[in-house]
């Protein structure tokens, strides 16, 4: 995918060419690279094209063909609900920038649920990007692990990386980055048709995820041609279309009104309460925050606090939009 997320500017990744001064990892969860590992490029596909090749860090490497797109190369066992799928311990995060060390993360613990709805809170520059970045494995921390049912992803290979991002996360940032010259569909399709997906099966797929986020008359529609909630709602239905485990959300509704942002959060529960999805956002939006069962705040690169409710999460309260296209008025499930 190519999505590039937006981050506070002290979490910004470091220029090229710098190096980490922090001494070697002893220890058995040593990530075995220590560079951002880049997501993998979506590329133009012709309807008559080949089946396209997943390009890592300039190498390209031989796509797979799985013969079910309703079945896609996981890398684990489906979780039950309530198990840990995530975990991480002691995280740290260091950018060596112009000849000073910036310590983003400073030793972060913590556990994943199967089907959790999780936000993260915290002032800018308190790592909150960064933690996100790394459990999406964009990102690999200078110290400690990050272990996906027992797997320490910190130690796979940039190439496994891809792989391993592809079939089981989806990402969603505050800015949609579709592609200008794709119509709703093929962007959707995307992340399919780079893994080398088949395409009958992908393009109903696709076609369900829209309809699902209510944008089934806008199939045909190029990004341009739609507005910034149908836009987000677009790449939500990408993320979506690999069937992950994981939806990591970095600011989805930062640019977007308040109807508008109610809707795209209502969608996100939906979604959590029909298809058992993980959901981990960042958010600055207190009103989301105040409707998550959980509640995480970062401060200065470290968990402040994990506040957990005991009632269920509730969506926002139905209200008839200023634009009732915009905002999704009706989203229904998968």
């Amino acid at each position: 995918m190519t999505d590039v997320p937006d981050t506070d500017d002290a979490e910004q990744a470091p220029p090229a060419g710098a190096t980490r001064s922090d001494p070697p990892l002893a220890d058995a969860d040593q990530p075995r690279v220590s560079e951002a590992s880049p997501a993998p490029t979506e590329r133009p596909i012709s309807e008559d094209a080949a089946p396209p090749e997943v390009a890592v860090d300039g190498r390209p490497s031989a796509a797979s063909h799985p013969p079910d797109l309703g079945a896609p190369a996981a890398t684990s066992a489906p979780a039950e609900s309530g198990e840990v799928i995530i975990e991480v311990r002691g995280v740290t995060k260091r950018f060596d920038q112009e000849g000073t060390t910036v310590q983003v993360l400073s030793g972060i613990d913590l556990d994943i649920r199967n089907g959790e709805m999780i936000c993260i809170q915290g002032r800018s520059g308190a790592g909150k990007s960064t933690l996100l970045h790394i459990l999406g494995t964009l990102d690999l921390p200078t110290t400690g692990s990050v272990r996906y049912h027992g797997r320490n992803v910190t130690r796979f290979t940039s190439r496994e990386l891809a792989a391993f991002r592809n079939a089981t996360i989806g990402f969603v940032f505050q800015f949609h980055h579709l592609l200008p010259e794709f119509d709703a569909l093929e962007n959707v399709m995307m992340p399919g048709l780079v893994q080398g997906r088949p395409r009958a099966p992908l393009r109903r797929r696709a076609h369900e995820l829209l309809e699902s986020v209510g944008l089934g008359h806008r199939i045909d529609h190029r990004p341009g041609e739609l507005s910034g909630g149908e836009q987000q709602r677009v790449a939500l239905a990408r993320a979506l279309v690999m069937k992950p485990q994981v939806i990591l959300a970095d600011e989805p509704t930062g640019n977007l009104d308040t109807s508008t942002s109610d809707a795209m959060f209502n969608l996100f529960f939906t979604l959590n309460r029909e298809l058992g999805t993980t959901f981990v956002i960042v958010t600055h939006s207190d009103d989301l925050a105040e409707r998550m069962p959980r509640r995480i705040v970062m401060s200065d690169g470290l968990i402040a606090g994990d506040h957990r409710r005991s009632s269920p999460y509730r969506t926002a309260p139905a209200a008839p939009p200023a634009d009732a296209e915009d905002a999704g008025a009706t989203l229904d499930p998968l």
